[in-house]
C-alpha cells in the first residue's frame, strides 16, 4: 500500500493547515475551506464522528482527510463519508487506496478494531465528477438525487446519493 490511515492528533494542526491552504483551490468548489478547523474537528470526535487522515506511506504528507459521520448503531449502523484530497496527491489514485481503508474500518467488526457499520452513504454534488468516479470505483452505487440537501457557498446545494452495504464489501485484509 502506498497509504495509510490514522486518526488525527493535535500534533497534525499545522500539516494540516498546509494541506488545506495548498488545495483550497482544488477542493473550495465543492467544500468548505476550513485551515484552521482541525482543533475543532478534533473537539467533536466521538460516537457520531470518526475523522481519519490518509497519509502517503514513504513521505507522512496529507493525501486526504475522510469524516464517517453522523454515525447511528443499533439497529441502523450507518453513517455518511465525507471526503477531501489535497494537493500535490490528488489524482495519483492515493486517495481511492485510502479510502478503501477507511470503508474496511467502518464494516469491520468492533471487536477487530472497526465501527462495525452496515451501510454507508457519500452525498455528492452533481458536477462533483472526479469523487462520483471515487465513489463508483469503490463499489457504492448510485441510490437517488437529493435537492437542496447541503447549504455550501451561500447556497442549498443538490446531491447525487450513493450507499454500499457490508455484505457488498469484500472482508477488510487488514485493520
Amino acid at each position: 500500500m502506498r497509504v495509510r490511515i490514522r486518526a488525527p492528533r493535535r500534533e497534525d494542526v499545522q500539516a494540516y493547515a498546509e494541506a488545506v491552504r495548498r488545495s483550497a483551490e482544488h477542493i473550495g468548489r465543492w467544500n468548505p475551506v476550513e485551515p484552521d478547523g482541525l482543533p475543532e474537528l478534533l473537539d467533536r470526535q466521538g460516537a457520531g464522528l470518526r475523522t481519519y487522515l490518509i497519509e502517503d506511506a514513504e513521505t507522512g504528507g496529507l493525501v486526504g482527510k475522510c469524516n464517517v459521520a453522523n454515525i447511528v448503531m443499533g439497529r441502523f449502523c450507518n453513517a455518511a463519508l465525507g471526503y477531501d484530497s489535497y494537493l500535490p496527491f490528488a489524482g495519483t489514485g492515493r486517495m481511492g487506496e485510502g479510502m478503501r481503508l477507511v470503508v474496511d474500518r467502518c464494516f469491520a467488526a468492533e471487536d477487530l478494531g472497526g465501527l462495525g457499520l452496515h451501510r454507508l452513504e457519500i452525498n455528492i454534488q452533481p458536477d462533483n465528477e472526479r469523487s462520483i468516479a471515487l465513489a463508483r470505483r469503490l463499489g457504492f452505487r448510485h441510490e437517488g438525487f437529493t435537492p437542496r440537501m447541503l447549504f455550501l457557498q451561500g447556497a442549498w446545494r443538490d446531491h447525487e446519493r450513493f450507499a454500499l452495504t457490508a455484505e457488498e464489501w469484500p472482508t477488510p485484509t487488514r485493520i
